[in-house]
């Protein structure tokens, strides 16, 4: 489904992407861990079309997006969640959601906002509600349920549970998976790697803007180094 291979991107002279290669197949949960500064982030944003890498190719559903505009790339199925929620504050929880379906057809937009308020029974409860009153998980929910209203073929969160009380990641995760087996595919970067090996498919480790390790989820969970430098030993 998506094919990433040898991408390189600068912040001015700061060398943040150095030559990482992955791939995402339909159908699964792939997770990017690291710690801060890794690169997790930088390389969804280039995959997004925000950012720009300078060599290597990144291929969506056979298609080369490297040059793509963002709105053709969230158009053609490949959505960003982005860290921090990005929610629009002022705006009412609906009014998120509908900002969400900006490429879709009018016709369709009502049978979408229903099924996301299907999948987050809180949002329905609160749509009339402004979305900067929301809780940090109702925000959470929200940022998620506006990239659903994109109609993902893949569905990129970062950092999801940043932020959030330890319940609260415990019932984000369990959303996660829920949309997984729903049919959603799922590129996801998460700080927490205890919770994203858990479910992941597969996974790749970044160090310092270099994948370093991959291998499945469970096979990552139990790797000594990243046991000592992610999961506490």
């Amino acid at each position: 489904m998506l094919s990433v291979y040898n991408i390189n991107v600068w912040y001015g002279a700061i060398h943040a992407i150095k030559n990482i290669s992955f791939e995402v197949n339909d159908g699964e949960i792939v997770a990017l861990i690291g710690a801060n500064g890794a690169g997790k982030s930088t390389t969804l944003k280039t995959l997004s079309g925000l950012l720009r890498s300078r060599t290597g190719s990144i291929k969506f559903m056979g298609e080369d997006i490297m040059h793509m505009p963002a709105e053709k790339i969230v158009r053609n199925g490949l959505v960003h969640v982005p860290e921090g929620r990005r929610i629009f504050q002022e705006m009412t929880v609906e009014e998120n959601l509908d900002m969400g379906a900006y490429t879709q057809p009018r016709e369709s937009i009502a049978e979408n906002l229903e099924r996301v308020y299907e999948r987050f029974p809180r949002l329905a409860e609160r749509r009339r509600q402004v979305a900067g009153t929301l809780s940090g998980g109702e925000q959470q929910m929200l940022a998620m349920g506006r990239g659903l209203m994109a109609n993902p073929k893949l569905l990129m969160l970062d950092e999801p549970s940043m932020g959030l009380a330890p319940i609260l990641v415990e019932q984000i995760f369990e959303i996660i998976q829920a949309l997984h087996e729903a049919g959603t595919t799922i590129l996801l970067v998460e700080q927490n790697a205890q919770m994203a090996l858990s479910i992941a498919t597969r996974a790749y480790v970044l160090e310092t803007g270099k994948v370093t390790l991959s291998g499945t989820g469970e096979e990552l969970l139990h790797n000594d180094d990243v046991r000592k430098a992610y999961l506490g030993g």
